[in-house]
């Protein structure tokens, strides 16, 4: 791997895509995978967790959207989900573990 990545530097960029994901979105984790990737195997595992858990996060949230009338609380569930797992994944990744979004759809390997 080209640039390899401290150890430092790869908590820092995985914790802080990790906790950015708060924000409901997957942009932070999609951009921290293209960019660093091919600089850290551990980078690489932990944003592609933290990107499935996102994308399909948003998913449940587009979903729960459109029956909003039905299951209201959908949305109220998948952001607190969103929130209790990305602070999760902060904690671990800051401390160098791998953390594995559980209800993730795997969409990057």
């Amino acid at each position: 791997m080209a640039n390899q990545l401290s150890e430092t530097d790869e908590r820092n960029y995985t914790s802080l895509m990790n906790i950015l994901g708060i924000i409901g979105s997957f942009i932070p984790a999609l951009i921290g995978y293209l960019v660093w990737k091919d600089q850290s195997e551990f980078v690489k595992r932990n944003l592609a967790s933290a990107l499935n858990f996102q994308i399909t996060m948003v998913i449940v949230q587009i979903a729960g959207m459109i029956l909003f009338f039905t299951f209201g609380l959908i949305n109220l569930a998948a952001w607190i989900l969103t929130l209790i797992f990305s602070i999760m994944a902060f904690v671990k990744t800051r401390e160098g573990s791998d953390y594995k979004y559980p209800l993730a759809i795997p969409f990057i390997k």
